[in-house]
């Protein structure tokens, strides 16, 4: 299914299409292109006449590593899911009191969204039964995409097969579906065999002079451990880095401004403005662009960004982000730097400077970060892409 488009309102776009292995389980882009778009990746087009897309994503579509780990409490760049009782479901998320009973993990809470959201693969009201469903109530679509999947192909046997308290392809809901995609997830994407990890195992051989240089400077001099430390390599928790600006934003209802407040979506607290969640960062170097809309390229990008956020917040140009040319959507696309008012909320927020690194110190950190990347958890996962999967 994760392969498959039938889980799109349209039957047009896939999981895989925003999160693909060949682009470290994201897009290469900085904020990608949803349903209505064609192609894949870096080379994704935004469609043409009257399904062509209509906004660009928001945000930059995260990797899909260790997503499965127990340890992991909250996802979204905003947090706007996290485990909880608040709603008797287990998970404070979108759906409130809505989400289904019987989500095992909160990886398979997170894989229900996608599917109910308008620009990633929902649709447009009007399109099809499963955004009209959306606009009504959120958890009305998820009955009809249900019904489409187990008596579509062979899925309805093959979930007989898979889940023990199902008799009958008719019991299939979403929340079957959900915890299959996780399951899915949480196997083909767990990355422990780094040359880092294996350095951890006690084979100190596994990383360079230079990687180790670099793994000081992290846990060091260079405080990254502050925020990127223990098995996941990250607090779990909000920083506001005062990245450059750009985008349709992920607005919240009554907000007039085309521009993303963060985690104070989610918190609606004044001090959470601008603050997003701390990124896991195995297999980082796979995963470009960085940051929460991809307004960095490289490693070194982001990494001099932390060094220096006020001076790289200047320098930044639009040239920099990974955005396919949308020619209808181009005049949105940099708007909000031009409001004066809101460049100056956001400048409130950007940190101090960091620790003061040379070339050849940065270089190590790049270093290091390139050792957090697997090995054959990468080149040998135990599924891969099948067969048959067109973009």
């Amino acid at each position: 299914m994760f392969y498959d488009t039938i889980l799109s309102g349209n039957r047009n776009i896939s999981c895989a299409h925003c999160h693909h292995p060949e682009f470290g389980t994201g897009d290469g882009l900085s904020l990608g292109i949803g349903e209505g778009g064609q192609g894949l990746g870096p080379e994704r087009t935004p469609g043409i006449g009257l399904s062509r897309i209509a906004k660009r994503i928001p945000r930059n579509a995260p990797g899909l590593w260790n997503l499965g780990a127990r340890d992991l409490t909250v996802m979204f760049h905003d947090g706007r899911l996290s485990q909880s009782d608040l709603f008797g479901n287990g998970f404070n998320s979108p759906a409130e009191e809505w989400l289904p009973q019987g989500l095992e993990t909160l990886l398979a809470a997170q894989a229900l969204f996608p599917l109910v959201a308008q620009f990633e693969m929902a649709g447009n009201p009007g399109e099809n039964e499963v955004i009209g469903a959306v606009h009504d109530r959120i958890d009305n679509a998820w009955p009809i995409l249900a019904k489409r999947v187990r008596t579509e192909d062979d899925y309805g046997a093959r979930f007989v097969a898979a889940f023990d308290h199902i008799e009958a392809s008719e019991e299939v809901t979403i929340v079957e579906i959900a915890n299959a995609l996780a399951a899915f997830m949480a196997l083909e994407w767990t990355s422990f065999d780094s040359p880092f990890d294996q350095y951890l195992a006690g084979n100190h051989a596994a990383l360079t002079p230079d990687q180790r240089a670099g793994m000081q400077l992290f846990y060091g001099k260079a405080a990254c451990a502050r925020c990127h430390f223990g098995s996941l390599m990250s607090d779990q928790k909000f920083h506001a880095l005062g990245l450059p600006a750009f985008g349709p934003g992920r607005t919240r209802l009554f907000d007039p401004y085309a521009r993303d407040v963060g985690r104070m979506s989610e918190s609606n607290r004044l001090e959470d403005a601008y603050a997003f969640r701390t990124p896991m960062l195995r297999n980082v170097a796979l995963t470009a662009p960085y940051g929460h809309n991809g307004a960095f390229a490289t490693l070194e990008g982001i990494l001099r960004h932390h060094l220096d956020p006020a001076q790289s917040r200047a320098a930044w140009q639009p040239e920099d982000a990974r955005l396919p040319e949308v020619p209808w959507l181009a005049a949105a696309d940099f708007v909000i730097r031009s409001d004066v008012r809101e460049m100056a909320r956001q400048a409130r927020v950007v940190p101090a400077k960091g620790p003061e690194l040379n070339d050849v110190e940065i270089a190590q950190i790049i270093a290091f970060l390139e050792s957090l990347t697997g090995t054959r958890s990468v080149t040998h996962p135990p599924f891969g892409v099948p067969e048959g999967f067109t973009p």
